[in-house]
């Protein structure tokens, strides 16, 4: 038995076309309802290791566990049930002629019975307050819009694991925002929740630990207080971190109090109105 819901033993991935190592040596351990950011340059490898972890590839060496299974001799439709997969383009997924239709698919392919299936549909119409789309084709309606249908396919298959790739690309602000409470809210499901992104405000605001990926090799292992506050780590990736963040790193007093990161707007400025009443005498 484990309680781990995915575990990576010294993974390699090579691509055979051009022998090009994508992942090297990656040991990695991941438990439920956990939230994980993961972040590298394009060319890092952190696509090709997320990859692994629903079968779409598998390893060169090493191995890689979906809740104490082992991925090697399985397809990709029997890990479906436990790993899903929402694109960063909504386009390469949809294909159901309504939305209603889509949610739909995943359980079915999964032999459930009709009342599971409708069942489920009606849940995650609700999760994602899709009612009003239900009838329309995916491609009639909004590009945002349309990735919130990517999640609820996945959504109505219930995996233990959502694999989430640069789930903001494309989001106006306020699906952005409501991007970040469906992230909590399927973490709250009981699901693990993993984000490949390059939206360090996400990352900042959502996630609880992040993987460092540069040069096919997992560098980091950390929280975002402990990444964002690491410029050697940083420039290192060739990635910022939020605004917010990086001003806060600039202005602690103590290098060595991570408290003092601050990876939102809101917690700058309770911090700010705390050193003010502080500076004041508590008034």
């Amino acid at each position: 038995m484990t309680d781990s819901v995915i575990r990576c033993e010294n993974l390699w991935h090579t691509y055979p076309a051009n022998k090009v190592v994508a992942v090297r040596n990656v040991n990695l351990e991941i438990k439920p309802q956990e939230i994980i950011g993961v972040i590298g340059q394009n060319g890092s490898g952190k696509t090709t290791l997320v990859k692994h972890f629903n079968g779409l590839l598998k390893p060169t060496q090493g191995a890689v566990f979906i809740k104490g299974k082992d991925t090697a001799p399985l397809r990709i439709q029997e890990l479906a049930a436990d790993v899903g997969y929402v694109y960063q383009n909504p386009n390469h997924q949809l294909f159901a002629r309504t939305v209603t239709a889509e949610l739909e698919f995943g359980p079915r392919n999964l032999g459930l019975s009709e009342e599971e299936i409708t069942e489920r549909c009606e849940h995650a119409i609700e999760f994602f307050n899709l009612q009003p789309y239900r009838d329309n084709h995916p491609y009639r309606i909004g590009f945002p819009l349309r990735k919130l249908v990517g999640m609820a396919s996945i959504f109505t298959m219930q995996p233990a694991v959502f694999i989430l790739d640069e789930p903001t690309t494309g989001q106006d602000n306020i699906t952005t925002r409501t991007v970040y409470k469906l992230i909590e809210r399927l973490r709250d499901t009981g699901a693990t929740v993993i984000c490949v992104s390059h939206d360090m405000i996400l990352l900042a605001e959502v996630v609880e630990r992040m993987l460092v990926m540069r040069n096919s090799e997992l560098i980091a292992d950390a929280t975002p207080r402990e990444v964002f506050s690491n410029y050697e780590l940083m420039n290192s990736t060739h990635l910022t971190p939020p605004q917010i963040t990086e001003l806060s790193v600039r202005l602690r007093r103590d290098k060595n109090n991570l408290q003092d990161v601050k990876l939102s707007i809101d917690e700058m400025t309770d911090f700010t109105i705390a050193t003010v009443k502080e500076k004041r005498g508590g008034e």
